[in-house]
């Protein structure tokens, strides 16, 4: 680098990457760009990072504003995923996207338009920028959480049952469990109690339903693995 040069600062990107579960699917919300560079194209929700505010705010801002989504209301967890600053990821010069990780159930979209959707983690269309390996690294790091936090948390409805919570597990890792090995293993963590309260679908023999002891991100003490 010549540093006899004027030093001019890369430009702050915030970047959001927010996941739910839809009809047996994980799925990722995108935006389609109006504008160059990649006009049309899909893209995660992200934007610049004004002056005198924080990654935090700009993320509340931009998704808000961008895809309809509060990310402080509709998000059940939340975390700074990861700083992407390779030179060449924008074409109109070097931008550092401080992205941030979201997850969520029955996330609704305000003013949903032809622009803004959820689509299949594992069938995206082309993306814009660096996007498509933004995600994938996503999900790694949500599989790699829900082998050790009560993250899974985020995907299910306040009671749930045990195939629900299986099913959700198994959605996001994109494989099968065995069904006496899940089951065994997870009620050993100690992280749900039983309720008093039944699942009824159709014909099928009501299933016992469970909820989290805490609704907090929490660390087990060993790992779900």
């Amino acid at each position: 680098m010549d540093y006899t040069k004027p030093y001019i600062a890369p430009t702050l990107t915030v970047d959001a990457v927010i996941f739910q579960i839809s009809n047996g699917v994980l799925e990722v919300l995108l935006v389609k760009r109006a504008n160059d560079p990649f006009k049309g194209s899909w893209a995660l929700p992200g934007g610049y990072n004004a002056v005198g505010e924080t990654t935090h705010h700009a993320l509340h801002r931009i998704v808000e504003q961008k895809a309809g989504v509060d990310t402080e209301k509709d998000l059940a967890y939340i975390e700074q995923l990861y700083t992407f600053d390779t030179v060449d990821r924008d074409p109109r010069g070097h931008a550092v996207s401080v992205t941030y990780m979201g997850c969520g159930r029955d996330i609704i979209v305000r003013d949903a338009s032809s622009h803004t959707a959820f689509m299949a983690v594992n069938n995206l269309p082309e993306l814009a920028y660096d996007h498509a390996n933004i995600i994938r690294y996503a999900h790694e790091r949500l599989k790699a959480k829900l082998t050790y936090t009560n993250a899974v948390s985020a995907f299910l409805a306040p009671r749930f049952t045990l195939t629900q919570l299986q099913s959700a597990y198994e959605i996001i890792f994109d494989r099968e469990f065995d069904k006496r090995n899940f089951r065994k293993k997870f009620l050993s963590l100690d992280l749900i109690d039983e309720t008093d309260e039944l699942w009824r679908d159709g014909a099928h023999r009501p299933a016992k339903l469970y909820k989290f002891k805490s609704s907090k991100l929490q660390a087990l003490e060993r790992s779900f693995d």
